[in-house]
């Protein structure tokens, strides 16, 4: 891991302290004692040694920097510690602001100023003096601090965006693979499940046929039953649905299981917990139900206990079955493929658990599954309360030192006078305008306004506080805040000349005019007032100018990070939906022809033939299984994606951090003309594409002719851009696109394009 350099900037510091003392002295022939030559280097090594660890240890490299300034600023001359005093805490205070916390910067700010207000007034006591100096010194200090807390946001949202493409790409060749294995799993759980239980079920009434010959019928019917919801579940599996608003709870669905092998004469007693929807419940059921299959297969008729426990930092999901009574005939031995074992793991380690099988004591068997719980979603560390207690104390503490040493407080006589001093309303001002500045991402008019009020004032209290500084400083100050606001405002906005920098210029020029003529001057008005006019222009367009550079490059990378999602999302809802067609091809060849001749031979009742049946489609599904892995789609014969592939588009964006939901009504047809489906596909990649990583709602409904579609949360979707792409999309079928406010979307597509079509045409005659 590279790691920057720390040791170039302090040496840079000591050499422009250097050159401002003693080498200004040394210039103007001046030679200074030894005595300070050698506090000048002690107080240079101790802050340069201190700097080059500050990213190590930030706010103490602050504290030793400040200290060791101030020491050596009492018995040194006037400049001696000028850079390092200033530049060098600076240092100090912006490596602070973006390597700890918001808290910890702005405290650290306000320790600083405060203590330095209180050392100066324990030096110098209270006086009528402006008090300038500490302006521009706590403003240095808020622009620095404001500075890395910029600089720290930025690299978060940068790393952060490099972890999401990362795990894009990731999630690109992943998918594909998921699907496979997804689909591989479920035709294991589905088919093995129902089929087997045919199979047991036909095997004991065939051997219990002269004892108890009505359980023959009852076999037969169950088979009959097991058939259809067999093609069901298979059907599901071709094409599962994008969402599971209809589908039963995770509890709901493990007491239907039990309730299922209960009727296999399967003595099962179980304790379930509700379970949220999700990775962790899936995997429950699928464990639970693999290894009652097991139960079934393996020892007919013993006990079997289900417990499944739903905690705040784990899940257990534990299936213990006794050993089979005396005598039961294990009809579905062999018949199973050997990836049951491996299957179960996989579930556990896809959803961030473990899993455990083994022999029990008293000759039985128990799965055990250790699963995330409700707090496993990682949760970001939260500084305790007694920490920040002590960092208030710690910095409260070094504020009032300076106020300890009273004996030493040099006498000076304070005016008696009343008036307040510039350097306070300075202060207040600055103070005035930092607070409007926070307020710009909420009410940006109402703070502009009370930016431009504000810089009318700085004249008045140059006045009212009878300031003899340079005329100009005070104007320049008040135009700091204001370039500020124009600067973000170009950078989110696209206008050319907005309102806001016009008024701007005037209000700053104006007080900048009042300002030096108010002092007095030989020049003439128009001239000053055109030098104010001139430099805030000139103050104000370089703001814009650099706030409209960084909104460019920050659209820029943002639209390259977009087109790259979307062309990974692309590909791998096309690999993963090649994989799922390839392997519904030999689905519907195979198991599910199979399982149709077991239905019709139980309908028939032919008992033996319906064993053999069920059989021949567990052997069915076995080769299929075999096969998965065998062929690959080659990209040319990718086949695009339709609606039917909605799951995978949602699937893979979040995977990519985004929370997207689809919702398809009852009403929309399960067949849709080719065009209108691949057409109402590629318009639901095209806004989840143009919604950034915002929340997404999609839902499709159909009527007698139209299919429509809403997309909700999706700020971009008036975008010129974006509706471009959905009208070429549609406007071959007779499609419309409607927006609404809050990024929703309306898309209608005729169900009919030709009947569609051809109705347009006898209206144009």
């Amino acid at each position: 891991m590279n790691r920057t350099d720390d040791r170039p900037a302090p040496v840079l510091l000591i050499c422009a302290q250097a050159l401002v003392w003693p080498g200004a002295a040394l210039v103007r022939g001046t030679v200074p004692p030894a005595s300070a030559l050698l506090v000048a280097a002690l107080v240079a090594g101790v802050v340069t040694a201190a700097l080059a660890l500050r990213r190590t240890r930030p706010v103490v490299t602050l504290v030793v920097v400040v200290a060791a300034c101030a020491l050596g600023a009492g018995p040194l001359p006037v400049g001696a510690m000028a850079v390092l005093g200033t530049a060098g805490v600076a240092l100090a205070l912006f490596t602070v602001a973006t390597a700890r916390d918001t808290f910890t910067a702005v405290l650290c700010v306000v320790a600083l100023a405060a203590w330095q207000l209180l050392q100066n007034i324990t030096l110098h006591g209270l006086g009528d003096r402006d008090g300038l100096d500490l302006v521009l010194t706590a403003l240095l200090y808020a622009t620095t601090c404001g500075a890395g807390l910029l600089v720290r946001r930025r690299t978060r949202a940068r790393q952060a965006a490099e972890r999401l493409l990362r795990r894009a790409e990731t999630e690109r060749h992943r998918l594909p693979a998921a699907e496979r294995r997804r689909m591989e799993r479920e035709l294991h759980d589905v088919s093995a499940h129902h089929l087997t239980a045919v199979v047991v079920t036909a095997g004991a009434a065939l051997g219990l046929r002269d004892r108890r010959p009505e359980l023959a019928d009852e076999a037969l019917q169950f088979a009959t039953e097991t058939g259809r919801e067999v093609t069901r579940a298979l059907s599901a599996v071709r094409a599962p649905a994008p969402s599971r608003e209809d589908l039963p709870s995770p509890e709901e669905r493990l007491l239907d299981l039990v309730a299922g092998f209960r009727r296999l004469d399967q003595r099962v007693d179980c304790e379930i917990d509700p379970l949220p929807d999700g990775t962790v419940a899936d995997a429950a059921y699928g464990i639970v139900r693999e290894a009652l299959t097991n139960v079934a297969r393996h020892a007919p008729g013993a006990h079997t206990t289900v417990l499944c426990r739903y905690g705040d930092t784990r899940t257990d999901v534990v299936v213990t079955s006794a050993a089979p009574p005396a005598g039961a005939a294990a009809h579905g031995a062999g018949l199973g493929g050997g990836r049951g074992q491996g299957f179960l793991r996989s579930r556990a380690r896809e959803a961030g658990g473990t899993l455990h099988t083994g022999p029990t004591a008293d000759g039985g068997w128990e799965v055990r599954a250790v699963l995330p719980g409700r707090t496993a979603a990682p949760v970001e560390r939260s500084v305790p309360a007694t920490y920040r207690l002590a960092q208030v104390t710690a910095a409260v503490g070094l504020c009032l030192q300076p106020l300890l040493p009273v004996l030493v407080i040099r006498a000076e006589e304070t005016s008696s006078g009343s008036q307040v001093s510039a350097g306070v309303l300075f202060a207040l001002l600055a103070a005035a305008q930092a607070v409007a500045l926070l307020w710009l991402r909420r009410a940006p008019r109402t703070a502009y306004g009370v930016l431009l009020g504000l810089a009318a004032l700085w004249p008045v209290a140059m006045a009212a506080g009878s300031y003899t500084g340079p005329a100009a400083l005070p104007p320049v100050l008040s135009m700091a805040a204001t370039c500020a606001a124009l600067a973000r405002e170009s950078r989110e906005s696209r206008k050319r000349v907005p309102l806001l920098a016009v008024a701007a210029v005037v209000v700053h020029a104006a007080a900048a005019t009042v300002a030096v003529l108010d002092r007095g001057t030989t020049v003439p008005g128009w001239v000053v007032a055109a030098a104010a006019t001139a430099g805030a222009g000139l103050a104000g367009g370089a703001a814009r100018w650099g706030g409209t550079l960084r909104g460019r490059r920050d659209r820029a990378a943002r639209g390259e990070r977009e087109e790259r999602l979307t062309a990974w999302t692309e590909e791998a809802v096309r690999d993963a939906w090649a994989e799922r067609r390839r392997i519904a091809a030999g689905l519907e060849t195979t198991v599910l022809a199979r399982t149709a001749d077991m239905v019709a031979e139980a309908e028939a009742g032919r008992l033996d033939a319906t064993a053999d049946r069920a059989r021949e489609a567990l052997a069915a599904m076995r080769a299929l299984l075999d096969a998965v892995r065998a062929g690959e789609t080659s990209p040319e014969l990718r086949p695009q994606p339709t609606l039917q592939a909605l799951d995978l588009l949602a699937h893979q964006c979040r995977a990519t951090g985004r929370d997207v939901e689809i919702r398809l009504t009852d009403r929309v047809p399960e067949h849709l003309p080719t065009e209108v489906d691949l057409a109402a596909y590629h318009a639901a990649e095209t806004v989840l594409a143009a919604g950034g990583q915002d929340p997404a709602v999609l839902e499709l409904d159909a009527d007698d002719a139209k299919l429509t579609l809403t997309a909700t949360g999706v700020p971009r979707a008036a975008d010129p851009e974006v509706r471009q792409r959905l009208t070429a999309r549609i406007a071959a079928l007779g499609g419309t696109l409607t927006t609404g406010p809050q990024g929703t979307l309306h898309l209608r597509l005729p169900l009919d394009p030709a009947v569609d079509q051809q109705a347009d045409e006898e209206s144009d005659r």
